[in-house]
């Protein structure tokens, strides 16, 4: 992620920074779903994603000179809709078709793209399945309409992501809290945004 957001901004024209920044959101969405399943507080939980959303997009916003929303609002909308689904089995696909209709038209970081990567995340999860083999089918099926529709190029590499998860799913061992994210997803932007600035008042 900060490999990507540093060739945003410092290095536009270098593929490989945002080839790299692709496997991150994947990741995100994998450890949202984790998140959301085994925490003991979801407020709480959503409250530190909201807080952080919050903290975030005046940094966001200054660093890449966009209007749309930062990921961790992606993130939040991602676990509503999962709550929701959850809360409403029957209902559940129309929840989830609700959410793509409002990632679709409100600006955010990886939008629609990103709520079904959640949604593949949450209903088909890759540690679970039975059959790995048609998990990935799914997933790559994914990029390739991503890439056709939206024609988001760049975002096929993304495929490679779901493979430490995949790692994660042989040797079943729970990884480390990770809460430090927080912090730091509104702290690089910060950093970034303070190093653009004297950068360009040097040059």
């Amino acid at each position: 992620m900060v490999i990507d957001h540093v060739g945003v901004v410092f290095y536009p024209e270098e593929t490989l920074f945002r080839i790299i920044g692709r496997l991150s959101f994947p990741l995100f969405a994998w450890l949202l779903t984790q998140g959301e399943k085994k925490t003991q507080n979801i407020r709480a939980y959503f409250t530190r994603l909201v807080i952080g959303a919050l903290i975030s997009q005046p940094f966001y916003t200054l660093l890449f000179e966009i209007g749309q929303l930062n990921i961790l609002v992606t993130l939040v909308v991602g676990l509503v809709v999962i709550r929701l689904a959850k809360r409403f089995p029957s209902e559940r696909y129309l929840i989830w078709l609700i959410g793509l209709v409002i990632t679709a038209f409100v600006p955010m970081d990886a939008g629609a793209y990103g709520l079904c990567v959640i949604f593949l995340m949450a209903e088909f999860p890759l540690e679970s399945s039975s059959n790995h083999l048609r998990w990935w089918m799914l997933w790559i099926g994914l990029h390739i309409l991503d890439f056709l529709f939206l024609h988001q190029a760049v975002q096929i590499w993304a495929i490679a992501s779901p493979i430490p998860i995949y790692l994660h799913a042989m040797n079943q061992r729970r990884g480390p809290k990770a809460r430090w994210f927080y912090g730091f997803y509104p702290g690089h932007l910060a950093v970034l945004l303070f190093i653009k600035n004297q950068a360009a008042a040097l040059f």
